[in-house]
């Protein structure tokens, strides 16, 4: 279990459409912990913590294992001990996400993490911008989902390359997975690829792939609440796009009202409405698309 969000640690697959599929190690990131049950040592545990210490050494504390001291006497250091593994698998996700920035820096290839709820719009946006040519550069996706190569599918026949990243039980992308998806792709030299994450506005906010950019995509149909909701996502973003517009007139969803509570998280990001399906402001996205560089 992934000890920083709690998701599963079930294999990950990295599948190039209309390849064969390559399993990457067990939810692999990417803490190198080599086991495959959750301790190293291979002994079976002799002592059993169920014996009241029959054996007759004279040590002078009296209790039985296991210690039934209460939650009072109990030391504080599991929480620190979680903390720690937190910090340790996040430290290390920011290590190979910097490996992954340096490698697509070195190409020009400038890479987008498209992260948002499931069904707000993320691969129908990346659909009509591959058909449109609208990013002004070859475009290659990255697929999250847990299971299904149903959005790869997609991509390919919207006319760009794709390779489908089956998470299992795990709930984001990471920097690890990411690298094993490049390698599947091998985009061309600057190429624009698309990191379309694991539908979740949670964890995919806490781990850097080494993208140039953070795009986070609601709709209309979620409600105007998910800012203060959901707030490390928000915070996190470089461009809110605030997707099918076109439903505007037919739910309750105050625009101003989420922009203004997006913006008291982050003043500096960029706010953009648009509808993928009718093409309403799409060229603001194109337009900004075209501005990005590889990241430094």
């Amino acid at each position: 279990m992934c000890a920083t969000c709690g998701c599963g640690t079930d294999e990950t697959r990295v599948t190039a459409v209309g390849t064969a599929t390559v399993p990457v190690h067990a939810h692999d990131h990417p803490h190198d912990h080599d086991h495959d049950h959750p301790h190293d040592h291979d002994h079976p545990h002799d002592h059993d913590h169920d014996h009241p210490h029959d054996h007759d050494h004279d040590h002078p504390h009296d209790h039985d294992h296991p210690h039934d001291h209460d939650a009072a006497d109990a030391p504080a250091h599991p929480h620190t001990h979680t903390v720690d593994i937190e910090q340790a698998i996040l430290a290390k996700n920011d290590d190979l996400a910097v490996h992954n920035r340096v490698w697509l820096t070195e190409r020009g290839i400038v890479a987008v993490n498209l992260m948002s709820s499931p069904g707000a719009g993320k691969t129908t946006l990346l659909e009509r911008t591959i058909s449109e040519a609208g990013a002004g550069r070859c475009v290659s996706v990255i697929e999250g989902d847990q299971e299904t190569v149903f959005d790869a599918e997609r991509i390919r026949d919207a006319g760009a390359n794709a390779v489908q990243i089956n998470t299992g039980s795990g709930c984001h992308l990471d920097a690890s997975m990411v690298r094993s998806g490049l390698e599947a792709l091998r985009p061309a030299n600057d190429d624009l690829v698309f990191l379309e994450n694991v539908g979740n506005l949670v964890c995919p906010a806490l781990f850097d792939l080494g993208e140039a950019r953070k795009v986070v995509i609601i709709s209309v149909t979620e409600g105007d609440d998910k800012p203060l909701k959901y707030p490390h996502m928000f915070a996190a973003a470089d461009l809110v796009i605030v997707n099918k517009t076109d439903l505007l007139p037919y739910v309750d969803f105050d625009v101003d009202r989420c922009e203004r509570d997006a913006r008291s998280l982050n003043p500096n990001m960029t706010w953009m409405p648009l509808s993928a399906r009718t093409g309403d402001n799409l060229g603001a996205w194109y337009d900004w698309l075209r501005g990005l560089t590889p990241a430094a």
